[in-house]
């Protein structure tokens, strides 16, 4: 299984979307609470090339973009190969 890596804040709908589809494909990850954990936030804009809103996601050190993003490469077929899960 890959490594998934999704940078989120509370209160923010597009990271709960994000995570739900994650658990709806039955793949772990670790989320990574910018607010909780202010000194991420850099590393996350660095990782994100300069973005800096949550969240962003990242599939085995791939930044993948956003919540959007991750909806689009599910639409497009393409995302299940990222996470693993047979095509």
């Amino acid at each position: 299984m890959p490594k998934i890596e999704i940078y989120t804040s509370p209160w923010c709908p597009y990271c709960v979307r994000a995570k739900r589809l994650l658990d709806q494909k039955g793949v772990t990850y670790e989320e990574i609470d910018v607010m909780a954990q202010p000194r991420r936030r850099p590393e996350m804009e660095e990782r994100a090339q300069g973005r800096t809103s949550v969240p962003q996601i990242f599939i085995d050190g791939r930044g993948i973009g956003g919540c959007d993003d991750m909806y689009a490469l599910d639409r497009q077929g393409r995302l299940d190969p990222l996470l693993g899960l047979a095509p």
